[in-house]
């Protein structure tokens, strides 16, 4: 007998009865600031998946002796819903988030879901909460899906008990400004044979110690480099790309390839496509050192960096700290104030303006 899949006919809703004030939007910070409501949906090996529930925000009841809480049997993904300037809702590329989500899950052996139902089931909840979609330019609600292992179990097997849930976050702009770096190659964030590729908890949490030590320091992210030869991997919540003059003469871009180390990010994916569509550059999904990227700044051949992800869209770096010595990495020569380099800039406005819906795309997905 087939057991329940995920099926958006059976969610229910229930409505708060102590709705929030909504914030301005001057006061939104990155992942401080909830909806009113949540998406639950629970599993049994047993039984299947349960009908989805749409409920209140709030505390989650979760055995002590649950996978999620001892074995870190967790994966999350991170997408957003933009309010275009005539007021419709969209969603972005948000197909390649649960792609994402059902490649990590299956690596720590939490059941199949089906994507498609399980989407809706997070439009439904977007829905509920549109009025929490910021109305400004720059501005988002933060879809975070989570997956984790419930059963109550110490031994080392699989979890056979589940539970997806989704929350809402209305955010302003993650890096509204450049970044600097701090390069570390005492430390990995992922290695070869290991689940880097893959969005889970666990790989975040041992980078927490070392990104706090250099924030205190005055940078804002770590630049993970590998190996003897100092890989140039990418930074703690985004993926890296170099914009250069190659050794062959060539302007390029270029970010690290999918190797198993790198996270398949969706913003990465998206850059890539665009720069590729414009064919006005070469575009290079490769290896690179940091000697390269010392000798390209010796050289005058660096034009400029950024790091992309959902949550920052695109930024500039302008300083990475590499052994001891501060690389000043350029942004805009012809604006010692600019926030963006110009083809960061160029990226950034293009993918917001699809995004927003400015740009007609198949990539924006309606509610």
């Amino acid at each position: 007998m087939t057991k329940p899949n995920i099926d958006v006919s059976k969610l229910t809703t229930t409505l708060t009865q102590t709705p929030k004030e909504l914030l301005d939007q001057s006061e939104l910070k990155f992942g401080k600031y909830f909806t009113d409501h949540m998406l639950c949906i629970k599993y049994t090996e047993e039984n299947g998946w349960e009908a989805p529930e749409i409920k209140p925000y709030g505390p989650l009841a979760i055995d002590p002796a649950a996978f999620v809480l001892n074995y870190s049997v967790e994966t999350f993904e991170g997408t957003k819903a933009y309010r275009a300037a005539d007021g419709t809702i969209n969603l972005f590329r948000p197909e390649k988030n649960l792609q994402r989500l059902a490649s990590s899950s299956q690596r720590i052996m939490l059941p199949e879901f089906d994507q498609e139902q399980f989407l809706e089931c997070i439009k439904e909840l977007v829905k509920v909460d549109q009025r929490f979609v910021p109305k400004d330019y720059g501005y988002s609600l933060y879809i975070r899906p989570n997956f984790i292992g419930t059963e109550p179990n110490l031994n080392l097997v699989y979890s056979r008990e589940a539970l997806l849930y989704v929350y809402l976050s209305p955010v302003g702009p993650y890096f509204p400004r450049t970044v600097k770096l701090y390069a570390n190659a005492t430390e990995a964030r992922a290695w070869p044979g290991g689940v880097g590729s893959y969005k889970l908890g666990g790989n975040y949490a041992p980078a927490m110690r070392p990104a706090m030590e250099v924030v205190s320091k005055g940078y804002d992210q770590i630049l993970w480099l590998l190996g003897d030869d100092h890989y140039v991997t990418e930074v703690g919540t985004m993926n890296f790309f170099i914009y250069w003059i190659n050794k062959d003469g060539e302007k390029e871009l270029v970010t690290a390839p999918l190797d198993g180390i790198i996270l398949p990010g969706v913003t990465r994916d998206s850059l890539l496509a665009l720069a590729r569509q414009w064919g006005e550059f070469k575009v290079s999904e490769r290896k690179v050192t940091m000697p390269e990227v010392v000798t390209a700044l010796e050289e005058s051949r660096m034009l400029e960096a950024f790091g992309a992800g959902t949550a920052c869209i695109v930024c500039s770096v302008s300083e990475v700290l590499y052994q001891g010595s501060t690389l000043a990495i350029p942004v805009d020569p012809s604006d010692p104030d600019a926030v963006y380099g110009p083809l960061t800039k160029r990226l950034r406005a293009e993918l917001l303006d699809i995004q927003y819906a400015k740009i007609p795309s198949p990539w924006t997905v309606p509610l």
